[in-house]
């Protein structure tokens, strides 16, 4: 579980394949103080499981899947990707809560300055935008951000200085993809609501009676 507040950069000093997947070389711009074999850590969001951590390199192993539903595979040689060690249970909650499961990619629509602050659109999957909310929170290339205002297949963000030079967000242009992960605590509560604990049925629930009776309509 991460927070998507970003720890630092790394760079992608080696890629190759591997048994359908892939291996990455990264080298963090931090120091991976006391680190842990096989301890996971977040990649441009995606969870990875870190190996063969000699001071601030490490290796990855990234599955097929992971190649497909995130935008690692277009990583190169010199690509710059934000890095996040796992929460601890003591760690300050600065973000949200985070799994690390890329659900899809976003593109750039839009990109313009306001004041201080930089304004993004990015394009969502229109199946994805239900898990969406104005003021709610949703995780791009790892970094948790907060949603501006939402619509049928796009999500606009406001990014502050800080985060524009701390994480690889700055150097989006309009056009480019991200990984996205929506908020998980909207899944667990549609999954609840929708399934039928004695039969096992996941027909929804709520319709116009239900919110009659329960004072909503």
């Amino acid at each position: 579980m991460f927070t998507g507040i970003i720890q630092g950069l790394g760079t992608l000093f080696e890629k190759r394949p591997a048994g359908g997947g892939m291996i990455f070389g990264i080298e963090a711009d931090f120091d991976l103080t006391d680190p842990e074999e096989g301890e996971s850590i977040a990649v441009n969001g995606a969870c990875l499981t870190a190996r063969n951590i000699k001071g601030n390199r490490f290796y990855v192993d990234v599955s097929p899947e992971s190649i497909r539903r995130t935008g690692l595979g277009t990583l190169q040689s010199g690509s710059r990707v934000n890095l996040e060690r796992a929460l601890r249970l003591s760690d300050r909650l600065g973000g949200h809560l985070v799994s690390g499961h890329v659900d899809a990619q976003g593109q750039v629509r839009e990109r313009r300055n306001a004041g201080d602050f930089t304004l993004f659109t990015f394009s969502i999957d229109a199946a994805l935008t239900k898990y969406v909310v104005e003021k709610g929170s949703i995780t791009i290339n790892g970094v948790s951000l907060t949603v501006n205002s939402c619509e049928r297949d796009q999500f606009s963000v406001s990014i502050i200085p800080h985060t524009l030079s701390v994480t690889t967000l700055g150097l989006l242009r309009q056009g480019d993809r991200v990984n996205l992960e929506v908020d998980i605590i909207g899944k667990y509560v549609e999954k609840l609501l929708s399934v039928d604990g004695a039969s096992g049925t996941t027909e929804s629930r709520i319709n116009p009676g239900f919110l009659a009776e329960n004072g909503f309509l």
